[in-house]
Parts: structure tokens; sequence; C-alpha cells
């Protein structure tokens, strides 16, 4: 059949098999997927993230749940067992740390507190501590970060002059002086959250001048794109061009830069600890059963293994997840 490029009847005639029913779901509108449909659809492809994220999803119940099970674990993370310990050489006794069916992990040395129970309510205090500091970080480099890229000039010479101060600054000497120097129930606080707060304040308010200067790259890049242009000529005041144009496209980094600064922030919250200037005793913290173990593991290994696979094993986790974030939310990685 010969038709003429303009019969529009014919040419249905001709493909009319071929064009979908109106019924079926190819006749149905495209659907559009957001960046977050489209990083979890990758993310679901990383087998190793997945895992990861797994594990972070465990850690993370069992620290909030940590009040509620603790108590159950081998009579409490404080309560001592002098029967288990060795009066002559302040060691558990049996094999592996005093290991048994009432102490899956064993028991410290000297007092015979459960490890376990211990390792679990550790894992409360550092993951707090850690997502706390984490979201002050993540607060305070968004609104320098913002004020820096989108305002720019003066303000931007300012912010980015403080940045650099607060890169340069040993942080790790200042805590261990700010938490020596304040005395105990300061500003009406018990001790073991004064020390939390502090903790909280040290890692999360010195670290936030890293994440601060990559989102000032990223507003720089934003408020001269199109689509901010067209909002200004619209007559869009500064406020919702920047929390309803910039923001948004904030949410990728923001993420990725939380999911690994969360394992940084575990290591730096186990190094106060072990310092002796984290978790005061006798509340359990991970950096603090690191920093007891040091005189007895050569007797007593399990005592040194314990914690630090507690750690090693978060820490990790984390980690993995967030390469798998970072992959997911990247359009050119490989994966």
């Amino acid at each position: 059949m010969t038709t003429l490029p303009g019969d529009a009847s014919a040419l249905q005639d001709d493909f009319g098999d071929l064009a979908p029913d109106p019924g079926t779901p190819a006749a149905k509108a495209i659907e559009g997927r957001s960046l977050t449909q489209i990083a979890w659809t990758r993310l679901k492809r990383d087998k190793v993230a997945m895992v990861a994220m797994c594990v972070v999803v465990f850690m993370c119940l069992l620290g909030a749940t940590a009040s509620l099970i603790a108590p159950h674990l081998g009579g409490g993370p404080n309560l001592p067992h002098t029967l288990l310990i060795d009066g002559d050489t302040s060691l558990p006794k049996g094999s592996a740390g005093g290991m048994d069916s009432a102490h899956w992990l064993g028991v410290d040395p000297t007092f015979g507190r459960d490890l376990a129970a211990r390792v679990v309510k550790g894992a409360q205090w550092s993951l707090l501590i850690s997502f706390a500091a984490t979201a002050l970080t993540v607060i305070l480099g968004l609104v320098a970060g913002l004020l820096a890229g989108y305002f720019g000039g003066w303000v931007d010479g300012i912010v980015n002059w403080l940045m650099a101060v607060f890169l340069a600054f040993p942080v790790v000497l200042f805590g261990i002086a700010l938490a020596s120097g304040v005395p105990p129930h300061a500003f009406g606080f018990s001790y073991v959250w004064l020390r939390v707060t502090l903790l909280i304040i040290v890692i999360g308010g010195f670290g936030w001048a890293y994440f601060g200067r990559i989102v000032r790259g990223q507003v720089l890049t934003l408020r001269e794109k199109e689509f901010v242009d067209a909002s200004r000529s619209l007559g869009a005041g500064e406020l919702r061009i920047v929390f309803r144009e910039i923001m948004p496209n904030l949410i990728a980094p923001t993420l990725v830069f939380a999911s690994l600064a969360i394992p940084a922030n575990i290591l730096a919250e186990a190094a106060f600890s072990f310092l002796g200037v984290g978790i005061p005793l006798p509340e359990p913290s991970w950096g603090g059963m690191l920093n007891d173990s040091l005189s007895q593991y050569q007797y007593d290994p399990a005592y040194l293994f314990v914690p630090g696979l507690a750690i090693f094993v978060t820490v990790l986790a984390f980690n993995l997840f967030g390469d798998g974030v970072r992959d997911a939310f990247d359009p050119k990685a490989g994966r």
C-alpha cells in the first residue's frame, strides 16, 4: 500500500497493529526516578555494601537497646564476679579469658565483669557520640559552606579563614586539656554526661571545616546554574533560593560525607577514651577497655581481642557502607 507523507489515516492503517494498546503497561507514561531512587537501585546491586549495611543496622540496634540488653548479660557491665578471678594472678579462671555458658566473651581481669555486657554498653556510648558529633559537623559545615559559597565576598573570606584555623588546630591536645581541666559535675551535668558532651563538642565542633569546604565548592557551582537564575528572575528571595533550589542538591554529598565521617568519629572517641579523657570509669568504653588490657594482654589476650574486634568490625562495616553510598551517588562509578 502506497501512502503520501501527509496521509495520516493511511499511516494509522499501516502501523495500527504495532501501536500499543492504551490499556497495556507499555502505553503508560514513563515515570521519572529521583536521584535517591537511582542511588538506592545502584546500592542494592553492591553486595559488599548491602552486607555492610546489615552489620551497621545490627550495631545501631544493639547500641540503641544496650540499656535493655546489657543488664541481662552476665549480670550487667559493672557487676564484679570475684569468684571467677584467680586471687594470685588477678586473671580470669579457666581458658580464653573465662569464657563459659554464662559469660560468652569471658570476663575482665581483676574485677571479673562480663565482657559481652561491657562491649554492648560501650557500643551505645561510641555510637551515640559518633552520631551526635557527625550531626554537629554536618550542620556547622552546611551553614559555613552555604554562607561562603552563596554570598562570596568578605563573607567567603572570613569563613575561609575560620576553616583554615580549625583545620590547623591541634584537636587531640585541646581535647585532652579540656577534659582534664573541666571539673566533675560542672555546668550541672553528671560526670559521664559532661565527658560525653565534651567529646561531642570536640570531635564534631572541630571537624566541620573539611565538610564546609566541600559544601562551599558545590554551592559555588550551583549558584551559577540556570535554575537558580530562573528562580531569581521570578522574584524568589535569597532564603527561598538557598533552601528550595540549592539545599536539595546538597543531599547527596551530605549523605556520602556523613556515612564516611561516622567511622572516623568512632575511632576518635575510642582514641580519647584510650588516652583516659573519654568515657570515665566505671562506665565501659571500647577505647577504655583497650587501655585496661595493655598491662595484661600477654597473659589474657582475650581482653584485648574482644574490644579490638568490636571496633574493627564496626568501623569496617561503616567504611564499606560509606564507600557503597559514595559509588551509588556517583554517576561515573563503574559498579
